[in-house]
């Protein structure tokens, strides 16, 4: 069984509560959204393909307990149920990171799902996959990426609405590119939210580039 592989990487991994730990990254080619500050347009296409054997071979390969598959969208690509399962299964620390517009509940529940959701400038909210909220564990963790202050509001609101605390731990991330991690700090303390505030690790150490 096969799955179109963009690239296998070791690196810090650089968000959610495994911030800082040596991670192997295995991302999967392709998604089906466009997110305004996609970081990853480069693996919309291209790669190649592998049997599951060769990419738990490949992972085996840098020695650490912690995987990270992502993307993409790795639940594009249903293939990749097989293989969190089997990295699973291997006795990895698996984590999945997905946008929000994919079913989770078929996905293991050894995995800890990092679920995306996305905000009205991300220009992708219309695609956002409610249900999946009822199937969070509180093993998971569900992000925000947020470009302005009306990003914000509305993950705020959402958090109380949706009462997302009581789910999972909540993770806010400044947009690269368009709000800084200061303004982002400060709303965060001024309305005492009880979220884990984030910034991109590897993008601070090496920059925008593939492979980190």
């Amino acid at each position: 069984m096969a799955l179109k592989i963009y690239e296998i990487f070791y690196s810090l991994q650089g968000e959610t509560s495994r911030f800082g730990l040596p991670t192997v990254f295995i991302r999967l080619t392709g998604c089906p959204m466009r997110c305004t500050y996609c970081d990853t347009e480069y693996a919309f296409s291209g790669g190649n393909n592998m049997e599951i054997a060769d990419i738990l071979s490949k992972t085996a390969e840098f020695g650490t307990r912690y995987v990270t598959v992502t993307g993409g969208e790795p639940l594009a690509q249903k293939q990749s149920l097989t293989l969190l399962k089997a990295l699973c299964d291997e006795g990895y620390n698996v984590s999945l990171e997905t946008g929000g517009a994919m079913d989770i509940a078929p996905v293991d529940t050894r995995v800890s799902i990092i679920l995306d959701i996305k905000t009205p400038a991300s220009n992708e909210e219309k695609n956002m996959l409610w249900a999946n909220l009822a199937h969070i564990k509180s093993s998971d963790e569900i992000k925000f990426v947020l470009c302005n202050r009306a990003d914000y509001d509305w993950a705020k609101a959402k958090l109380s609405a949706l009462k997302l605390t009581e789910k999972c731990p909540i993770l806010f991330s400044p947009s690269y590119h368009e709000l800084k991690a200061e303004e982002l700090a400060s709303w965060v303390l001024q309305d005492k939210l009880p979220v884990r505030m984030q910034i991109q690790l590897h993008k601070i150490l090496w920059g925008e580039k593939q492979g980190v």
